[in-house]
């Protein structure tokens, strides 16, 4: 919901950076690795009671997400470099949950499988969305430019980070931001199937 707000103010500064990374050899894929391995080491951090660690590998990971794309736009964006970064950015949303489950996983496991559970219908909903738009030619710009359609929705990257940070500076109520977190993932994914249901009646 608030990413295509936040992309105007945060994509000129991530692609001067972008620019220079580019210069200074790094590759948009190389960028996406670092990301993913700060957030699995976030998820790390927190399930060993380092949830302050976690919190900042959390923000290094989703600082190194943005980069990789400006280098990317500075360089030569592809296909490969596209999945590679969907990939890395499902596995860091899966690993922070499991985290906190490691971390109590009496009290937090109900809670964070319900949110895992929540993620893998959201993301069939927002992956099945870019599928059939591919297939129909169906392009926007409007949250950043990706290699796949980027459908919106109630909770994007912007939301789920802010859970996250939530998350780390509250740990004690996991349970009941993880339940809201779960909820409103489930609102997300409804509201995407009521989007393409009404796009994609008449076509074949």
């Amino acid at each position: 919901m608030l990413d295509r707000h936040l992309r105007p103010l945060i994509d000129p500064p991530l692609n001067r950076i972008g620019v220079w990374l580019a210069r200074a050899g790094f590759g948009a894929d190389l960028v996406t690795l670092i990301g993913l391995v700060f957030g699995l080491a976030a998820a790390v951090a927190i399930g060993a009671g380092q949830v302050w660690w976690g919190l900042g590998l959390i923000l290094a990971s989703r600082l190194a997400d943005g980069l990789d794309g400006a280098v990317a736009r500075a360089t030569q964006p592809s296909d490969r470099g596209g999945y590679f970064d969907i990939l890395a950015d499902f596995g860091f949303y899966a690993a922070i949950p499991l985290g906190f489950v490691w971390l109590e996983p009496a009290a937090n496991g109900l809670a964070g499988a319900a949110l895992l559970g929540a993620f893998y219908i959201n993301a069939a909903s927002f992956l099945g969305f870019a599928i059939l738009a591919a297939k129909h030619n169906l392009s926007t710009e409007a949250r950043g430019k990706k290699s796949w359609y980027h459908a919106g929705g109630l909770l994007e990257g912007s939301e789920t980070i802010a859970f996250f940070v939530a998350f780390c500076l509250f740990p004690a109520a996991f349970v009941p931001i993880a339940w809201v977190f779960a909820a409103l993932c489930l609102v997300t994914a409804l509201a995407r199937v009521a989007a393409a249901a009404a796009q994609f009646r008449d076509q074949g």
